[in-house]
């Protein structure tokens, strides 16, 4: 990236990114400890590049200026009195300062746990019931913070009897020579919560040698070249951010620009223009919301090609949510002009319990779907008096490096392909377990493989991904998605991914049924009943299903802090009151 596009007169206006190539010779995480990875990609030209919200480069920190930080705050760590196996629970902002300290951690042999940022919770109080319920969970020495959190993280670690200190103090203090501990492969790395982590929230304990074997996968799936430049604006408390597009980027010796997370969501574009600046090939994953949110701010008038150049994308990963081919195909068509192609888009499988990644598309397949009768997605016998209804499941990819996959039916049974069940996967990078929770441990975990919670099914060695299993709706013995029925509302127009939330209810009977909380934006009460009206008929033509409608109002409904629509959330909060649907004129 040649292109620095700093403002006039700025300190940072000859400022000069770190490179894609480098004559240090890329290694694939070979590495027996996450500390040697970080020694090891210092010694090269490649490093960390920080822009502001409109994209302008503010900060190079090559990956030798982070180890040197790193160092030193491992030192003040100890010197504060952090020992071996500690935690070190850091709020993840997107900057220096975080990957400083994460890295120092990991040196000091502590465990850093990222926590995230406000953004998601709706709220002051929310946000440090949230800090105050993971640090409950982690049991941290300290919690480290961006000064301007101080109030908010300051509570949240008093709460919790742990010290709140902000990292702008924290770096003030002397970082006096001492002898750094040993980690040996086997030792934690660091703690993950994944992005559901609410009221019970569980620590996943990942070792060394996991963290850098799943790193390798990535290296070896996505078949990194040398003009590969990694650009992200993914949150660094959430799995694809912190281990995709952080850790992985060390392991990998990769350069990477980024974009703080809310600055994507003000700006979506930034990152595009980011991606098009890069005179390399382009490696850079998003949710399907984010290709969503890109295609949707392209009007069809705007001359998409005097703006971006997207022809170097070579990976346009997915992943972290269902992938939506409709989507996908409304991005290609939004950018086909400035040159995106849909041979970029490399679908993926993953969670936190196993690292990251589980199935990685081999570069250049791009989106295959399959068409799936609804009938087997129920289990149940078609229905011959009925039209055969489909519904397009994406292909996943193939396991990474070292990891095995079955497919398992309700007696634990291995199942063939074809045949719809629980995803289970095992590996080197699977985790040791939830921290201080040999309970939840053990009821995913069986003999080192791990219960995924997902549905899906396998064919000639790819996954293909239908749902997860604590969101599937029984209804008189029928399994039914709830995506399928929210993707019934998506046809009405208006309606976008993410304003609908589907779950199971139970009547006052007894009896399970469905029902669908709706993002509403009409004002008019009879128009509101129209409305209702026209949702429940809808979900019936397209699903068969009488569906309980209930109109809510705008930013209404919940997300975990990814960013991804919790239907889980949403089932409790409209259960227990808290989302108050709109009272419709009888």
């Amino acid at each position: 990236m040649t292109d620095t596009a700093t403002l006039p007169g700025s300190d940072t206006a000859n400022l000069v990114p770190t490179p894609n190539e480098d004559a240090l010779p890329r290694r694939l995480s070979d590495f027996a400890t996450f500390g040697e990875a970080l020694d090891y990609a210092a010694t090269g030209k490649r490093g960390m590049n920080f822009h502001d919200p409109r994209g302008q480069l503010k900060r190079v920190y090559p990956f030798s200026e982070l180890r040197t930080d790193a160092l030193a705050m491992a030192r003040r760590l100890i010197a504060h009195g952090v020992n071996k196996g500690d935690r070190i629970a850091l709020i993840a902002e997107t900057g220096p300062d975080f990957a400083a300290l994460f890295c120092g951690a990991i040196y000091a042999g502590a465990w850093p746990v990222p926590l995230p940022l406000p953004t998601s919770f709706g709220g002051k109080d929310s946000y440090i019931d949230q800090l105050a319920v993971q640090l409950a969970s982690s049991d941290p020495l300290a919690l480290f913070y961006p000064a301007e959190l101080a109030e908010m993280a300051g509570a949240a670690a008093a709460r919790q009897g742990c010290q709140g200190i902000a990292w702008e103090d924290f770096a003030q203090n002397s970082a006096p020579d001492c002898t750094l501990p040993q980690s040996s492969p086997d030792d934690i790395c660091y703690l993950q919560y994944s992005s559901g982590s609410t009221r019970f929230p569980h620590g996943v304990a990942v070792t060394h040698a996991s963290l850098l074997n799943n790193l390798a996968g990535h290296g070896e799936g996505m078949k990194l070249i040398e003009s590969d430049r990694c650009i992200s604006w993914l949150p660094w408390y959430h799995d694809m951010g912190l281990v995709g597009c952080f850790l992985s980027l060390i392991a990998n010796q990769i350069s990477v620009d980024y974009l703080k997370t809310e600055d994507f969501a003000r700006r979506p574009l930034a990152w595009l223009d980011l991606i098009s600046r890069n005179p390399g090939t382009s490696a850079s994953y998003s949710p399907t919301f984010g290709y969503d949110i890109c295609a949707r701010r392209i009007s069809s008038q705007s001359n998409v090609a005097e703006r971006f150049d997207l022809s170097r994308w070579r990976i346009a990963g997915n992943g972290a949510d269902m992938i939506r081919p409709d989507v996908m195909q409304g991005f290609v068509n939004a950018f086909a002009q400035a040159g995106f192609r849909a041979s970029a888009f490399l679908p993926s499988y993953g969670l936190a319990e196993a690292t990251l990644a589980v199935t990685i598309m081999p570069p250049g397949e791009g989106i295959r779907v399959e068409l799936v009768e609804e009938e087997r997605l129920s289990g149940c016998p078609r229905d011959l008096s009925r039209p055969a209804r489909y519904r397009a499941i994406v292909n996943c990819g193939k396991a990474v490096k070292d990891m095995a996959l079955e497919i398992r039916g309700e007696h634990g049974e291995v199942l063939a392909d074809h045949h719809i069940g629980k995803v289970w996967c095992k590996g080197p990078s699977v985790m040791v377990g939830y921290f201080r929770d040999p309970e939840a441990t053990d009821a995913c975990l069986v003999d080192g493989w791990l219960d995924t919670g997902d549905m899906g099914y396998m064919v000639d060695g790819y996954l293909f991904i239908v749902g997860r299993a604590k969101d599937m709706i029984i209804i008189n013995g029928k399994n039914h998605w709830p995506q399928d029925i929210e993707w019934a509302v998506e046809q009405l127009p208006g309606f976008n991914h993410g304003d609908i939330a589907a779950f199971s209810v139970e009547t006052e009977n007894g009896e399970e049924a469905p029902a669908v909380l709706v993002h509403c934006r009409v004002s008019d009460p009879a128009a509101r009943v129209e409305l209702r009206d026209m949702i429940r008929d809808k979900v019936r033509s397209i699903t068969g299903m009488n569906c309980i409608v209930e109109l809510v109002p705008p930013r209404t409904l919940p997300r975990t802090s990814s960013g991804k629509l919790s239907r889980a959330k949403a089932k409790k909060l409209y259960l227990s009151g808290e989302i108050e649907p709109i009272k419709l004129a009888a």
